[in-house]
């Protein structure tokens, strides 16, 4: 099973777009869906769960806060963490599960902006690359729970770039 966890702050419009093509596009019963709210002011949780999404504040707030206790409550062998505002392929399911049968224990996507601006398409170009810079949470991030378990999951006092550090610290114990 995979465990994507969302974490969200004041993110009503674009959350139930999000749970509902992520149910979509996995198979049923092989996937739950957390989204882990840090105080929204706005409809956020209840859009959520209105799309089928298990919808939990958290007790903190802060994104790698956010995510290690959705983290905590999940069930799946496999941990997908998706921001809000960021839409995976279609196939994210069949890849993850492919890649993680492959000996994988962590990975992410490219990023591809829904925009024209050279600036973004620049930065897309190069996620293609295995560098630090290209690291960054809107391309997602599947880890195998137990990894995420041993390094002792996201690094909460990091306010930006949790994703970042959280790779480098996994991809020491598996393939990346």
């Amino acid at each position: 099973m995979i465990s994507i966890i969302i974490p969200t702050y004041n993110e009503q419009e674009s959350i139930a777009t999000l749970v509902t093509f992520l149910r979509e596009n996995s198979l049923a019963g092989k996937v739950e869906i957390i989204v882990c709210d840090a105080g929204s002011s706005d409809l956020t949780l209840e859009s959520a769960a209105a799309a089928g999404a298990m919808a939990i504040l958290s007790p903190r707030k802060g994104r790698a806060v956010q995510m290690n206790y959705g983290a905590s409550l999940a069930k799946g062998e496999i941990l997908y963490f998706v921001h809000a505002d960021t839409i995976p392929p279609v196939t994210f399911f069949l890849d993850i599960t492919t890649a993680v049968a492959g000996g994988f224990g962590l990975g992410r996507y490219r990023t591809k902006f829904n925009s024209k601006k050279k600036v973004l398409k620049l930065n897309a170009f190069f996620t293609r690359f295995d560098l630090f810079m290209c690291y960054g949470g809107d391309q997602t991030l599947f880890i195998r729970k137990d990894l995420f378990t041993d390094i002792g999951g996201f690094y909460e006092a990091l306010v930006i770039m949790e994703d970042y550090e959280i790779i480098k610290r996994a991809r020491e114990k598996a393939r990346y």
